[in-house]
């Protein structure tokens, strides 16, 4: 594990100590998106795995997620578990439902992405950083 990723997931575990001891009304938001918990299944160990993670974009009964990593040529774990199973739990504001995630196919991602750059810039700037195209992830109600 490199320092990058000791340091986020030390980050990570801080942040997610506060969101979890006050049901998301501390630490709710980030980077002025809401915070929400990813549970999927890891793809290897068939375990439950949360990520916490910001959505940058909602609409109707939608949740968009970013598979970033912060631009690292690397794809998250989460996005990859994902693929391998796309039945999740996600957490928002306290409250937990499954959903169901895809991999925004060419259309849908030509549609998202400029909506989630134009209001969250990091995004793009992630973007720049790798040569991998970065997906978009839609969850809907299971």
């Amino acid at each position: 594990m490199n320092a990058k990723d000791t340091t986020s997931r030390l980050w990570t575990g801080l942040h997610r100590i506060i969101y979890t001891a006050s049901n998301g009304r501390i630490a709710g938001t980030g980077l002025g998106m809401p915070v929400v918990v990813l549970t999927t299944i890891g793809r290897s160990s068939g375990e439950p795995r949360q990520t916490m993670l910001t959505t940058p974009y909602q609409w109707d009964d939608k949740i968009a997620l970013v598979a970033s990593n912060g631009g690292d040529s690397r794809e998250p774990a989460w996005c990859r578990n994902i693929r391998a199973n796309p039945d999740v739990r996600l957490t928002l504001k306290g409250s937990t439902r499954t959903m169901r995630a895809h991999i925004a196919d060419a259309a849908e991602r030509a549609e998202l992405w400029p909506k989630i750059t134009s209001a969250h810039r990091n995004y793009a700037g992630y973007q720049k950083r790798t040569d991998r195209e970065i997906p978009v992830v839609i969850l809907e109600p299971a």
